[in-house]
Order: C-alpha cells, then sequence, then structure tokens
C-alpha cells in the first residue's frame, strides 16, 4: 500500500516533468528536426514545375551534384576558405586576448575596438571593406598609388577573390573568438603566474607549458564554431564578389542559395543542403568525440 502513493507521485513528477519540456521539444521538433527530414525527402524528388508535387527521382540530384563543376569548384574554394580563416582568426583571437587581458592604458576602449566588428551586420562590414578593395578610388589603391605600385582590382582578379572575401571574414569572427578566450584566461588562477615568475619560466614558456593547455577545451569550442562559420558564411559574398570572377570565390553555402533561389532547382539544393550538413555533423562528432580526450584532464 505504501509504494502506490509514490510511484503515484513520481508519474505526477515525470508528467509535469515532460509538460515543462513540450513547448521547447515542439519548437525543436518544428524548426529543426522537421525540416532536416523534409530536405532529406525533397532531395530524393525532383524540383516541383507548374504547381504539380516532384516525382521521386531517387539519387539523381546526388549524381548531378557530383557531375557539377561549379559544385567542385565551391568545394575547393571553401576549403582553402576554412584552412585560411579557421587558423588564422583562432590564433589572432588568442594573440588580442592574451594582450586585453595584461594591464594595459585604455584596456577597457582596446577591448571594445576588438570586439566592434562582431556586433556589425556581415553586410555593414562587406560594405566596408568594398571601399578599401574599390579599383582606383579604395583604400589599398590609394596606399599603391603612394608608392608608385600599380592599379590592381583586387575583388575583379581570380587570383586574389578569394583571398580579399578570406581576409573580411577573419577580421570579421577574430573579436568575437577573443571574447571565449578572455573569459577562460580571467578563469586561470592567477598563482600559476606568480609560481611560473618565481622559476624564472619566460612568457613564451608560461603560455606553451601553462596557459594554452589549460584553454584546450576553449580552443575545442572555437574550432567547432570556427569550422561551421568556415562553411556558413555567405553574406559577404553578396556585396562584394557574388561568387565571381569565373566562380573563383563561390562558397558552398552562395552555390546552393544561387541553385535554390536563382536557378530554383529546389531539389538539387535540398541535395547540396544534405550533403553539407553530414559533412559539418560528421566534422562536429570527430571534434568533440576524439578531440575531446586530448583536451579535458581527467
Amino acid at each position: 500500500m505504501s509504494s502506490a502513493p509514490a510511484s503515484l507521485v513520481r508519474g505526477r513528477q515525470a508528467v509535469h516533468a515532460w509538460l515543462m519540456l513540450l513547448p521547447a521539444l515542439v519548437l525543436l521538433v518544428a524548426f529543426t528536426h522537421w525540416p532536416a527530414v523534409a530536405t532529406l525527402i525533397d532531395s530524393l524528388h525532383a524540383t516541383p514545375r507548374g504547381g504539380q508535387p516532384g516525382s521521386w527521382v531517387g539519387l539523381e540530384n546526388y549524381a548531378v551534384m557530383v557531375d557539377d563543376p561549379v559544385f567542385w569548384q565551391a568545394v575547393r574554394n571553401n576549403l582553402w576558405f576554412a584552412a585560411a580563416t579557421i587558423p588564422l582568426s583562432m590564433a589572432l583571437a588568442l594573440a588580442m586576448a592574451l594582450w586585453v587581458n595584461e594591464r594595459l592604458a585604455g584596456r577597457a576602449f582596446v577591448r571594445m575596438a576588438y570586439f566592434t566588428p562582431t556586433v556589425l551586420p556581415m553586410i555593414a562590414v562587406a560594405n566596408i571593406w568594398l571601399f578599401f578593395y574599390t579599383p582606383q578610388y579604395g583604400l589599398l589603391e590609394q596606399l599603391r598609388g603612394a608608392l608608385g605600385l600599380p592599379a590592381h582590382n583586387w575583388l575583379g582578379d581570380p587570383s586574389t577573390a578569394l583571398a580579399c572575401v578570406t581576409v573580411v571574414a577573419v577580421w570579421k569572427e577574430a573579436g568575437f573568438f577573443m571574447i571565449f578566450y578572455l573569459a577562460a584566461l580571467q578563469t586561470l588562477n592567477p598563482s600559476l603566474r606568480e609560481a611560473a615568475a618565481i622559476e624564472g619560466a619566460s612568457r613564451w614558456y608560461f603560455l606553451r607549458r601553462v596557459q594554452w593547455p589549460l584553454l584546450m577545451p576553449t580552443t575545442l569550442f572555437v574550432l567547432v564554431n570556427a569550422v561551421i562559420n568556415a562553411f556558413r558564411l555567405v553574406d559577404h559574398l553578396f556585396i562584394l564578389t557574388r561568387g565571381g570572377p569565373d566562380n573563383a570565390s563561390t562558397l558552398l553555402l552562395y552555390h546552393l542559395y544561387e541553385v535554390g533561389f536563382k536557378f530554383w532547382d529546389t531539389g538539387y539544393a535540398a541535395a547540396i543542403t544534405v550533403v553539407l550538413v553530414a559533412v559539418l555533423a560528421a566534422v562536429a562528432l570527430l571534434q568533440f568525440f576524439v578531440l575531446d580526450k586530448k583536451v579535458h584532464y581527467q
């Protein structure tokens, strides 16, 4: 007889807990899981035409993707873009965090200056850098002219367009990652620095042997975000290059936008989305389950 009231209480608690979770679960399913499943289903169908639903085509959209040279060009561009933006933005963020963590005059102003690009809309950032890159009138061209160097169309040259886009992304993201490194640095025990100073350790040795290992959990978190950002940044391309010239700066998400909204091939766009999400999910899982064992001391 005594177990019945206890089981009834546990049942009420379980129902209460699920009711509390229900709003979040509904939003999660409606805006995350169901769109993912719907995209997978759409990738196996042709694009609807004339108000008629798309017919089942199986893996045909994926076959089109394999044979699409623009897709592979976007993949190569995105890999180069990621290989440049991820280490550069993380290294710059760590350097800025180490500097503004020290006692220096105007530290609050310096922190604000570093973080300002992060709060600016990407379209505004792209317009600022468009002024720098503008042929003949841009800031870079003014400097080159002052040095007697020939003019150069930075965004119109296939050899420099992607590099220019990369610089904008690094400038935008470094301040955001700096906040995480700065927060992690401020949680470190100050006695570690004092002990290192007593032992005569240099600042570089202290960074390499003490601070950097203790910052590895933060570095893993920043790395996951940097990888995701490297494959989802697309806003600035609309202002700077629109993927040109000759697809030299086309990234995967911009190619996805063009396929889905410019050429209105939703089936093929869904296939690209599935592949992109699958790759990012695999990379994130690899980072968490493989690198996580190397960054936490247990």
